[in-house]
């Protein structure tokens, strides 16, 4: 960063992108391979037999040289033709992108708005399809990076196999990071990104599809809203005998993404749950130790990033950029929570110190602007929730 001063350590604590663990980045700096040789068809094929096992399904899982909004968009080119009405829930910013693309891609876009920080009720999307059952495909988001909570999937999956619709979820920065468990819960599509809890840089985007939804997708009159997103394209290169990619892949990140997936092996992905949930009840833990609230409708289930609602006395703008200037990176609220919250990670190579640094961090920050906090209250609050579990925390 220009004019940053080299002897501050630096500390990415953000949803996206996240850190990338060492083995992923010396990955990264091997030499480029090309795509149609013998070595990257091993490596190409070995990611995709990994991925499956992170989205829990027997699916094949599509690559895309993309962001998650680049998966996302194939969902609506590949599900929805012009006129189509479908019903886009959205509890924050990113679940507002599933009602742009619908709206983009000429949908009669049915929109659930329940207010930022709540959760999706299923049973308000039970009456919403019961009041217009000519709507096929659902489009939710499992975790809304914006305001911390994590949405009711599960129940969301039962209601959309009682109406017989599709159900397309964004879970760019939830997989890997809190429970999903797409072919138990019946969730037919499964989109996702590389630079969340995969722990790669972004650049890779990921479509998990159902047969039923590559049916769907392919009895789609024309025009056809995809080319190169185009899903059967996709799955029928990627199962040849040889798995290929339709058009050039961004080569090095799959290549950091097969150590990473290695990595997510190793560890397991139950104990990454645990992990995950572990780190989320010590950031809560340490925020409440401060005086302050978290934000919205958070439970167990929000393991991805805690969402802390900032005193009313400070300018809560400026909290970000106090933070930078220690060299941690974290983000503040987006849309109408600007300056209200200040969003703290926990999501991929995280662990307990990065939860300890940003609070300390976040302490500081706060009294600089004058709130009154206690220096240490916050890291105290979390350092007993990490010794009640075991973790040594000095």
């Amino acid at each position: 960063m220009a004019g940053a001063n080299p002897f501050i350590k630096q500390y990415l604590m953000t949803a996206g992108p996240t850190p990338v663990p060492p083995r992923v980045q010396a990955a990264l700096a091997e030499p480029v391979v090309y795509h149609r040789a013998p070595d990257f068809d091993a490596l190409f094929a070995r990611v995709l037999a990994r991925l499956p096992g992170v989205f829990q399904t027997g699916n094949d899982v599509i690559v895309l040289t993309s962001s998650g909004t680049g998966a996302m968009e194939s969902a609506v080119a590949n599900l929805v033709r012009p006129g189509q009405p479908i019903l886009a829930c959205a509890g924050g910013k990113f679940g507002e992108r599933w009602l742009e693309l619908g709206e983009a891609f000429g949908a009669d876009v049915l929109a659930h708005e329940p207010e930022w920080g709540a959760r999706i009720d299923p049973a308000d999307v039970d009456r919403l399809l019961a009041g217009r059952p000519e709507i096929e495909v659902v489009f939710a988001t499992l975790s809304e990076t914006s305001t911390g909570v994590v949405h009711d999937v599960r129940g969301l999956a039962e209601v959309a196999r009682g109406h017989e619709v599709l159900l397309v979820v964004d879970a760019i920065s939830g997989l890997g990071a809190t429970e999903l468990r797409q072919d138990e819960w019946g969730v037919d599509v499964v989109v996702a990104g590389s630079q969340k809890a995969l722990m790669c840089p972004p650049g890779l985007g990921f479509v998990s599809a159902s047969q039923r939804a590559l049916d769907f997708a392919a009895a789609r009159p024309a025009p056809r809203g995809a080319y190169y997103f185009d899903w059967a394209r996709a799955i029928a290169e990627q199962r040849k005998r040889v798995p290929a990619t339709p058009f050039t892949p961004a080569v090095s990140l799959v290549k950091a993404l097969d150590v990473a997936l290695e990595l997510i092996e190793e560890e397991g992905l139950d104990r990454i749950l645990a992990r995950h949930d572990l780190l989320a009840r010590a950031t809560r833990g340490g925020v409440r130790a401060l005086g302050l609230d978290v934000f919205g409708d958070p439970d167990e289930r929000s393991t991805v990033v805690t969402a802390v609602e900032l005193p009313d006395s400070i300018d809560g703008g400026q909290v970000p950029r106090l933070l930078r200037e220690r060299g941690i990176v974290a983000n503040g609220g987006q849309g109408q929570l600007q300056g209200r919250i200040l969003r703290i990670a926990h999501c991929g190579y995280f662990g307990a110190f990065d939860v300890v640094v940003s609070l300390a961090g976040l302490e500081l920050a706060l009294q600089e602007l004058g709130a009154d906090v206690e220096l240490g209250a916050g890291v105290a609050g979390a350092q007993q929730v990490f010794a009640e579990a075991g973790i040594p925390v000095a």
